[in-house]
């Protein structure tokens, strides 16, 4: 996938309920649970407990971002 499809379909996800895998530096793992706040040109936001964590789209096209609506 290129970024341009990734935006267009996190872009679907607006307001919808998503898990975020992120995977990290020395095989870090981290599993969010949030709605997707807003998109912008370079990043996405996902309110997860109230804070705005972003994401980028880059990270997800090389799968270092995992995104799985619920």
């Amino acid at each position: 996938m290129n970024v341009s499809d990734i935006k267009e379909e996190i872009k679907s996800l607006i307001n919808k309920q998503v898990m975020i895998n992120v995977n990290g530096s020395r095989s870090r793992h981290e599993m969010y649970k949030g709605i997707v706040n807003e998109v912008y040109p370079n990043i996405f936001t996902v309110l997860v407990n109230g804070v705005n964590k972003s994401f980028t789209y880059a990270d997800v096209a090389i799968g270092d971002v995992k995104i799985y609506h619920i």
